[in-house]
């Protein structure tokens, strides 16, 4: 190896913020759990951990195994916090109105709202799976400044060209796409007139 050279795997981080849907941000560190090429840094928010006692079967400690390291919501000194901490990029997901809010405002007063905070100045990859419906001028205006700021703005939105055969079809095929934006190809993921990935 070369001096300087960096054998390192890619570093994705995953924040889970409280809106429903947080079977998809378990959905996706369930993907790349095990993958030798990709560590996932995981911060769930208050809120989330609520969520997922009422949507899932899972734990908080349960989803947190999934990744790679997971850091505590108040945790704003961790390593995530400092844009020196090499990753590919963030994933908010699903994201609330709340933390898109903070996102847009630059509030990082939590360890979730400054992870995207150093994604965003360090112009790195961030997707934000925003969950709500319907959404209100206000929403509409945060999720605007943050595509503007160079945000990827994805809401879950149900694809039946796959012709998903259950709800974890419907969740994979989300997952998939989100994955696709970092340059990881999803075993089973099936894009419009193709075969499905092996």
């Amino acid at each position: 190896m070369k001096i300087g050279e960096n054998s390192r795997r890619k570093r994705l981080v995953v924040g889970i913020s409280g809106a429903s849907g947080v079977i998809l941000g378990i959905e996706l560190l369930k993907q790349l759990q095990g993958d030798a090429q990709w560590e996932t840094h995981l911060v769930i928010s208050r809120g989330a951990e609520e969520t997922i006692r009422l949507e899932t079967e899972y734990s908080q400690e349960g989803v947190a195994r999934l990744a790679y390291r997971a850091y505590g919501f108040a945790e704003i000194g961790s390593s995530i916090a400092s844009g020196t901490f090499k990753t590919e990029g963030m994933v908010v997901v699903p994201c609330s109105m709340k933390t898109a809010a903070g996102i847009a405002c630059g509030y990082s007063d939590n360890l979730l709202l400054r992870a995207a905070d150093v994604t965003l100045k360090e112009n790195r990859k961030l997707v934000l799976v925003a969950r709500e419906c319907p959404l209100s001028t206000i929403h509409l205006r945060n999720l605007l400044l943050l595509s503007e700021l160079g945000a990827t703005i994805m809401p879950p939105m149900l694809t039946y060209y796959n012709k998903p055969q259950s709800i974890e079809d419907l969740n994979r095929h989300i997952a998939g796409k989100i994955l696709d934006k970092f340059g990881i190809e999803l075993k089973g993921f099936k894009r419009w007139g193709e075969e499905c990935a092996k």
